[in-house]
């Protein structure tokens, strides 16, 4: 049997590539590991993950339809583990970038009950920041 570990990467599809770039690693600190151009894939290294960012007029993001707005998103929201987690820093960054952050809540995440603020990138997906959790 095996068991997950963690998330290795997600995709987005995208319609905006330089917005999203700028929005991942400018706001959010990820960096470009891989370009593929040719067939469309872009992997930004977050943490020990990667956020596979696809065109949705490339070649891998075709055959996925319609791009993602308000009435079709390709996913509800991702979960970014953040440190250290100081709200009047991340919101001072974020506004930096223009980026309207949410209430900080506790909730629930890998690590147990803990912080998180709701973000949104320039395309409408919802991405978590989420602090440490208590260990339960």
């Amino acid at each position: 049997m095996f068991k997950p570990l963690g998330i290795d990467h997600i995709v987005l599809r995208v319609t905006d590539l330089d917005r999203m770039l700028a929005f991942y690693c400018e706001a959010l600190g990820c960096h470009v590991e891989r370009r593929e151009d040719k067939i469309g894939l872009i992997q930004l290294r977050a943490g020990s993950a990667l956020i596979d960012l696809v065109p949705v007029d490339s070649e891998l993001g075709r055959p996925g339809g319609g791009a993602p707005g308000a009435e079709g998103r390709n996913l509800d929201h991702f979960c970014l583990r953040i440190e250290p987690f100081e709200e009047g820093v991340i919101r001072d960054h974020l506004a930096r970038h223009g980026i309207e952050a949410g209430p900080v809540k506790s909730r629930y995440g890998a690590e147990g009950i803990g912080p998180s603020i709701y973000i949104e990138d320039p395309e409408g997906n919802v991405v978590e920041l989420k602090g440490p959790g208590d260990g339960r």
